[in-house]
């Protein structure tokens, strides 16, 4: 949720939500507090995958594991989570990671994933972090202020007054003072830093130190949000936010001086498809300047990631940029933030459409500025990843927290029924640690799911044969001899007519099997942007055509009754070598692989099985869960 958008709160609720949150917010949990609870939950039953177990089949080179976690998470200490009354912590947060329980603010419902985390990175925003709890606590550093007085003891009108003082200078970006009082601001921080510590098991389970920087450019309905991720426990002093500036070119030239400091950082922007085109901009930046090779260089280095898929909808492509792809109509949210129910562009604001730009201004001038893998995340407030279709309690606190309320709408979006169960980021990594992790980010070997732990990896290179990836070291030689997700494939001796590229895939054992895995390629020709989807393995024995390069359906279905899904139609693995069939070497291009499952019900029908509620017509019944790899891009000499 934007924090900005709070201006339309007056407009869109009146002050019932001020009303809501003062009436529940006089005695918040304390972080502490939390700490101190016994865990009455265990942790939930692992489900072994190649996380954590080298599975017959198994994809994974000697060295290297596939790494599923969370990179964006928000608690209480959150304005826009605490507003909605979410008074879990980031302490919970942590255990919940961990495969432990947490209890939902509103609902009271135990949350618990089926199997723990491998990382996590709790994202809270840095506009007033953790301030609001503090300011109805007397004896915090902020209870003698005249604002958590008058939030403490002042009358029902002077309480709504205080409270919506305090949100609307959210969106006009000027802080109460006190409530950004540096060394507060600074403890708070530290104690996210201490947190991390704590839990950090170093190949078992890494805890990332990280922030969300929410800004909206100064329109309330606009989604230009980042997730400043750090590499160690050497951080910044305190975060950037929009309070420091809207403009993300000056979140990136903070970043610059940060790592000048030795402090090694990236961030991650999330829900371009919120952005209104403004997210993957192909003309001038946020400021108006002229986008230059400056401004991809400075791009390219500070941000090396995008969320593909989250809560909010899918990032990938839209149907109307590829009208060709019959998989781009996969969890789209198109309202802008706000409630108000207006529809962004297009243009600008999704993945392959961003790196369809990136390649075109290469070929025309010379510079690429959206050279970035993908992961995927929650975006979940309530301390929790809300990921798993059939165990799923919503976004954030009262506004979606019931079967009920997940059938209405909010000052955040129009309906949220279009909120997705998604997704979890993917990792290929030497191991469990901090440093690992974040290296595999920052080179974009990396993927992102829609839920499901399906793992799947990708290598580029010249003249492989089709049964490469039969041989027990084909990740190995692949490694050695190509390039991997999220790379530049380097040119190639003249005897090569294209590039051969090796992928696979491999279910979660707890979701439903594969049906086939794809290639989309990107690609400039004559000045012109194209695209196209290439089956290239398919379940059940099946081939792809070899005109429409589709596999043929397998006739897996599910009940709309019970969600018992098909498990007689599916492949546990997919793998297959596939050479480009229109490659010219002078042409710029793209290549990323797409898994796609069987259908199996959407968290929606889920609702409507167990309440009796009817099925929302505004949503469909089931999908079809997927993965997604980063790319690998070809640059002609």
């Amino acid at each position: 949720m934007s924090l900005q958008m709070t201006r339309n709160i007056g407009r869109a609720l009146g002050l019932g939500v001020a009303i809501a949150c003062i009436n529940a917010c006089t005695e918040p949990t304390t972080e502490s507090a939390a700490a101190s609870l016994p865990d009455t939950t265990p942790p939930s039953q692992t489900v072994l995958t190649e996380s954590n177990s080298e599975a017959e089949g198994s994809t994974a080179s000697h060295t290297q594991r596939a790494y599923f976690g969370e990179l964006h998470v928000h608690t209480m200490n959150s304005p826009d989570a605490f507003l909605f009354n979410v008074r879990s912590t980031p302490e919970q947060a942590m255990r919940f990671a961990k495969g432990y329980s947490v209890e939902h603010s509103v609902s009271g419902a135990r949350m618990q994933l089926s199997q723990p985390l491998d990382f996590i990175s709790i994202t809270d925003h840095s506009e007033y972090m953790g301030i609001l709890p503090k300011l109805f606590q007397a004896d915090s550093e902020l209870g003698g202020s005249a604002t958590s007085i008058a939030l403490r003891e002042g009358s029902t009108e002077e309480r709504q007054h205080t409270m919506m003082d305090v949100l609307m200078t959210l969106a006009s970006g000027k802080p109460k003072e006190p409530l950004v009082d540096p060394a507060l601001r600074a403890s708070i921080w530290q104690r996210y830093v201490e947190l991390a510590n704590r839990h950090y098991e170093p190949g078992k389970f890494t805890t990332l130190i990280g922030y969300e920087w929410t800004s909206s450019g100064g329109r309330p309905e606009i989604n230009l949000h980042r997730n400043v991720i750090f590499r160690s426990d050497k951080v910044s002093e305190q975060p950037f936010s929009s309070f420091d500036s809207v403009d993300p070119k000056r979140l990136w030239t903070w970043m610059d001086e940060e790592r000048a400091k030795g402090i090694e950082l990236m961030a991650i922007p999330h829900n371009s498809n919120l952005s209104d085109g403004l997210m993957f901009p192909s003309q001038t930046a946020f400021d108006g300047t002229p986008i230059d090779e400056a401004y991809a260089v400075q791009r390219n280095r500070n941000e090396p990631l995008i969320e593909i898929t989250q809560i909010k909808g899918s990032s990938e492509t839209h149907p109307a940029l590829s009208p060709n792809d019959e998989w781009a109509n996969f969890e789209i949210l198109e309202d802008l933030l706000g409630g108000n129910g207006r529809v962004g562009a297009v243009q600008g604001s999704y993945a392959r459409d961003a790196w369809l730009t990136g390649i075109l201004m290469e070929s025309t001038q010379g510079f690429n500025p959206y050279r970035f893998g993908v992961i995927a995340a929650s975006d979940s407030h309530n301390s929790s990843t809300q990921v798993e279709e059939d165990n799923y309690y919503g976004k954030i606190g009262s506004v979606d927290g019931t079967p009920e309320t997940r059938r209405g709408g909010s000052l955040i979006n129009t309906q949220n029924v279009k909120y997705s169960a998604s997704g979890l980021a993917g990792v290929w990594a030497d191991g469990n640690t901090r440093e690992a992790l974040f290296d595999a980010l920052a080179r974009g070997e990396t993927f992102g799911t829609s839920g499901p732990r399906i793992q799947v990896r990708m290598f580029g290179g010249w003249g492989w044969t089709k049964d490469l990836t039969s041989q027990v070291d084909w990740v190995d030689r692949a490694r050695s001899e190509g390039v991997p997700m999220g790379q530049e494939l380097p040119a190639a001796s003249s005897k090569y007519t294209a590039p051969t590229f090796a992928v696979s895939a491999l279910k979660d054992p707890s979701s439903a099997w594969l049906q086939r895995l794809q290639i989309v390629k990107g690609w400039v020709e004559s000045g012109e942007r194209y695209e196209a989807v290439y089956d290239i393995a398919c379940s059940d024995g099946l081939t792809p055509d070899a005109e429409t390069h589709r596999c043929p359906d397998n006739g897996a279905s599910v009940s709309i009754e019970t969600c018992d899904f098909d498990h007689t139609k599916g492949d546990v693995q997919l793998s297959a070598v596939w050479q480009d069939p229109t490659f010219k070497m002078d042409q710029h291009a793209f290549y990323y692989a797409r898994a796609i499952e069987n259908p199996s019900c959407r968290w929606s029908t889920w609702d409507s099985i167990r309440t009796g509620l009817p099925l929302d017509p505004n949503v469909p019944t089931t999908i079809q869960e997927r993965a997604y790899g980063s790319p690998i891009w070809y640059t002609p000499d």
